[in-house]
């Protein structure tokens, strides 16, 4: 299992309309888990999972408000974000960190996990 560093996905430079928004992402395989990002500031957040998930492959989205215990977040129904197929869910708690973390794939899952953050 890797943890992979998130990058920094660049926005359009329309004057102040993406002023207080930020989207990260991973590039990821089986059993790797991405960086923890701290958003302390943004409570409008939306993840976008895409790429291939190979056999059984699935992502979980994990929050933590101390950076070491780690729960699974839900989408607005209530349904953990756990993730087999690509869509694009929003994150409905308000955690300090956030990360993916891939399950249960194979040799061929190779996924792109974004999020979208927005401030208030």
């Amino acid at each position: 299992m890797a943890t992979i560093p998130w990058t920094r996905v660049s926005l359009p430079s329309a004057k102040g309309e993406f002023d207080r928004t930020l989207v990260r992402q991973w590039a990821v395989a089986n059993g790797d888990d991405g960086e923890a990002m701290a958003l302390p500031n943004h409570a409008d957040r939306s993840v976008q999972v895409s790429g291939t998930f190979g056999s059984g492959g699935s992502v979980t989205i994990e929050g933590s408000l101390d950076g070491t215990t780690w729960a699974i977040l839900t989408d607005p129904q209530g349904n953990n974000l756990a993730i087999t197929s690509a869509k694009i869910e929003t994150i409905m708690e308000a955690t300090l960190y956030i990360r993916p973390r891939v399950t249960d794939g194979d040799e061929t899952t190779a996924l792109t996990i974004t999020i979208l953050c927005r401030g208030n």
